[in-house]
């Protein structure tokens, strides 16, 4: 156990923050950057951000008639293409803590015809409501970096999980490349800021978002905190130089 949290304080972005106070602030963030979210992640990556998606959505190998839980689902782009895979008998719940981005997202999907086979519930991943043994796969991109207790994540999606069910985990991570990492720190640090500030109004937001990446586990300690949660055969996959990675684990 760390003095931090024996001192019963966490990491938000750079700041240490009482634990209690965490999940209100990464919630306010969001709040701010809801309505811009989609176009910023365009922005931010490149429009990388999709070929990240369409990499986890592969590797999910989901069938018709499965379940599925896309934690920290935002604005939808995870579950509109689950929602096709699973086809009408089956079933992908969209879920997140904030309920701003749940809103967005509900009515995201709407707006493109999914209705039929998708579910929506505001949650903390820490706590997740659901039955043990429930989903055939546990997807959560770009959301682990802001929850507070990550283990205790992790062992509620275990649990929620169906025996041979897998857990995708998208997120920053660390680039292994030497010349990489120093760009990747210019850019993020002097770029994005920025870019929160013309598009959003809200420049302070997307600097804690740099700094959550940066505070993030790296590839090795999160597969380790993975295998410590009793997932089995977890692996991990570098994405544009590590910028990105997408871990797999799964409950058998």
């Amino acid at each position: 156990m760390t003095e931090k949290i024996k001192k019963n304080t966490t990491h938000f972005g750079f700041t240490e923050v009482p634990i209690q106070e965490k999940a209100q602030r990464v919630a306010d963030v969001f709040h701010s950057v809801a309505s811009k979210y989609d176009l910023m992640n365009d922005l931010m990556s490149l429009g990388l951000h999709r070929l990240w998606k369409r990499f986890t959505i592969a590797q999910s190998n989901i069938r018709p008639g499965q379940t599925v839980l896309d934690i920290a689902g935002g604005t939808g782009d995870l579950t509109r293409q689950f929602a096709k895979l699973v086809g009408k008998n089956g079933f992908v719940v969209l879920a997140d803590i904030n309920e701003k981005m749940l809103q967005h997202g509900r009515e995201r999907l709407i707006d493109q015809g999914i209705v039929e086979n998708v579910g929506y519930v505001q949650t903390d991943a820490e706590a997740l409501p659901f039955p043990a043994n429930h989903f055939d796969c546990i997807t959560i991109a770009f959301g682990l970096r802001n929850v507070t207790d990550k283990i205790k994540a992790m062992r509620s999606m275990y649990r929620v999980l169906k025996p041979g069910g897998k857990l995708l985990i998208l997120e920053f991570s660390k680039p292994v490349l030497p010349l990489l990492n120093s760009l990747y720190d210019i850019y993020s640090f002097k770029v994005i800021p920025k870019l929160g500030e013309w598009i959003s109004r809200d420049a302070a937001s997307y600097q804690y978002l740099v700094e959550s990446i940066r505070m993030h586990p790296d590839q090795e300690t999160l597969k380790n905190m993975m295998l410590d949660c009793e997932f089995e055969d977890v692996e991990f996959h570098h994405l544009t130089g590590g910028i990105v990675a997408l871990h797999k684990g799964f409950k058998y």
